[in-house]
This record gives C-alpha cells, structure tokens and sequence, in this order.
C-alpha cells in the first residue's frame, strides 16, 4: 500500500526557482535574509493579496509603504512580476512520474500576477490533480483554516497526504493540522525527502 494518497507541493523554492527574497537588499535598510521573509510572510499587504483581496496596483503601493522600500509601486511590480524564473530542472518529471501512483498537487501561498503563469504558461495545471492556491481559497499558510479546508477537499485523511515546503513555519502548520510534511529546496532536497518519506527509492 502507498504510504499516502495525495502529496501536495509548495511552488516558490520548490517547484519554482525564485530569484531571491521578494524584497532586494538595495531597496530596504534590513540586510538579514532571514528576516527579510518574516516580513514578507507576516506583511499585511501580502497577507491580503495573496488572500484574493486587493488589486495588483494596491498591493504594490501598500507593500512599498509598509517595508519602507526606496523603490516606488511601478519598479516594485516590475521586480514580481519577474521574480518566479521558471521550474526548476527535473522537477515537471518528477511531478509527472508522481503522478502515475499519487494524488499529486500543491498548496502555496499565491496571488493573481503569478497562479495563470504556473498553471497555464508553464503548464503546471497539467500535472496537478489538485491545484491550491491561497488567493482562490481566501486563506493563507501556515494558518490551520488553509490546511482544514484542503484536507476536506481533498476527502481523505490528514494523516494520507504528505506536504513539502521550503519554509519552516508552513511545514509547522501543516504538521498541526495532522498533515506529514517536511522542508525541502529544490529538487534535489526534494528528492531526498521523498525517499525518506518512503515515496520514491533512494
């Protein structure tokens, strides 16, 4: 029997190669990376955006004001929409082989300039059984309200789906809500703990 029945993908620092933190260096006088994404995930802007609320053009003069970032909303929408590069290499084959035994999706915190792009022009939409994201189910990682409400769509058990995200709070968030999850970067941490999780040979 397989040791699950769905397993769900974050996309930003998973699936999808970003190019650095969503805030640069330059722009900001908070030179510590680490505190760089605390910001980013407890911003009130970002919360409401990628929540489905809030214009694209709003979200960008609100996160420019909150961060107090030298750049103003139009060179700041420039920067995101640019900041996903692509799929990482090997990982739409991993999906896709994932695919023929599991119940394959994600679950990721996203918005309206960045899901159609993952799911259509990159064609993602083509590997997922279940595609999550944040600004379509108004919730947000690592919240329990999103992982609840995934699990009850997805009509199995918790404990049946397995979670990969490069963020340590999300995994937190997904293990409290009796999901298995882990941290990963990338395909080959990806990999890595797929193998330890018993889903692919090592």
């Amino acid at each position: 029997m397989a040791p699950f029945d769905v397993i769900l993908f974050d996309l930003g620092g998973v699936v999808i190669e970003l190019d650095g933190p969503p805030i640069r260096a330059a722009w900001t006088s908070e030179q510590d990376e680490t505190e760089v994404w605390r910001r980013w995930i407890h911003s009130t802007a970002v919360r409401r955006f990628e929540s489905g609320r809030g214009s694209s053009a709003e979200f960008c003069d609100e996160i420019v004001r909150e961060l107090g970032l030298s750049i103003d909303g139009d060179e700041f929408l420039r920067h995101f929409l640019a900041w996903p590069k692509g799929i990482y290499p090997g990982m739409y084959e991993l999906l896709r082989t994932l695919g023929e035994t599991y119940r394959v999706g994600c679950l990721t915190n996203c918005n309206e300039l960045h899901w159609r792009r993952y799911i259509d022009d990159l064609a993602l939409g083509q590997v997922f059984h279940h595609p999550f994201s944040s600004h379509e189910l108004g919730a947000l990682k690592p919240d329990a309200e999103i992982f609840e409400r995934v699990v009850r769509e997805l009509g199995c058990p918790a404990e049946r789906v397995l979670f990969v995200d490069d963020n340590q709070m999300n995994v937190d968030g997904a293990v409290a809500a009796g999901l298995h999850a882990f941290r990963a970067k990338g395909p080959e941490e990806v990999r890595a703990g797929l193998a330890r999780a018993g889903v692919l040979r090592r």
